[in-house]
């Protein structure tokens, strides 16, 4: 499939950040984007800011009745999706690990590890059945090496990394799992934890999302269980 024919996109964490940007983008190429976030206000916000709306949908991933139910509405609606897109993540204040309060670490160990499992969960059968589909988890750079007062954030990415390597071994042929880093992005999770003085320093949400985009698009069963980075050439 070209990266120019039309898909069918879910993609969850659209509120803010580089979900936000990715709306937006495969909103403007002409994409089905099918959206959930947490918080109706923050939802609502970025479907009126586009035309045509996207399907967008208020859904906590970790809760796995409301992903479930979510994901009957979709394919009721529009079918399995073409491309899933994991997206949603928390991160948390940067203080060494025995400092780390543990409802921070839950929240972020819960929210970037079973929530992208979870998704998956409910949306793989139906393009397993297809025998088409790509799942986009995304990753990070710290989930390929580590820094410091950042445990509970490292350790959610190394799992996504492992975790979309093991479902990559599972599926069958015409699908594929990919990890993916977006590189260093100027979100509020890099200046909630790095500080004010990196923002401005890195690419900005909407500009990544033009290079991530296409990319994203480009991917072919070939790249099952390749751990990918936006960066790289195609």
């Amino acid at each position: 499939m070209s990266t120019e024919s039309p898909r069918k996109i879910v993609l969850t964490g659209i509120t803010r950040g580089l979900g936000r940007a990715l709306v937006e983008k495969f909103t403007r190429l002409g994409h089905t984007v099918i959206g959930c976030g947490r918080r109706f206000e923050a939802v609502e916000e970025v479907r009126r800011a586009l035309d045509p709306y996207p399907y967008l949908s208020v859904v906590d991933v970790l809760d796995t009745e409301s992903v479930q139910a979510w994901a009957l509405d979709v394919q009721d609606r529009f079918g399995a999706p073409d491309l899933l897109i994991n997206n949603a993540a928390v991160a948390h204040p940067g203080k060494a690990f025995w400092e780390l309060s543990q409802e921070d670490y839950d929240s972020v160990i819960d929210t970037n590890v079973k929530g992208p499992a979870n998704v998956m969960r409910a949306f793989l059968p139906g393009m397993i059945a297809r025998g088409s589909g790509i799942v986009v988890n995304i990753s990070s750079g710290v989930g390929r090496f580590a820094v410091k007062n950042f445990s509970a954030y490292v350790a959610s990415k190394h799992a996504v990394e492992g975790l979309s390597k093991a479902v990559a071994l599972d599926l069958p042929k015409g699908l594929a799992c990919v990890p993916l880093s977006p590189g260093v992005v100027d979100t509020d999770m890099l200046k909630a934890h790095w500080g004010e003085e990196r923002s401005g320093q890195e690419i900005d949400p909407a500009s990544w999302a033009e290079i991530a985009a296409p990319f994203i698009l480009g991917l072919t069963p070939a790249d099952n269980g390749k751990s990918l980075n936006t960066s790289e050439e195609r």
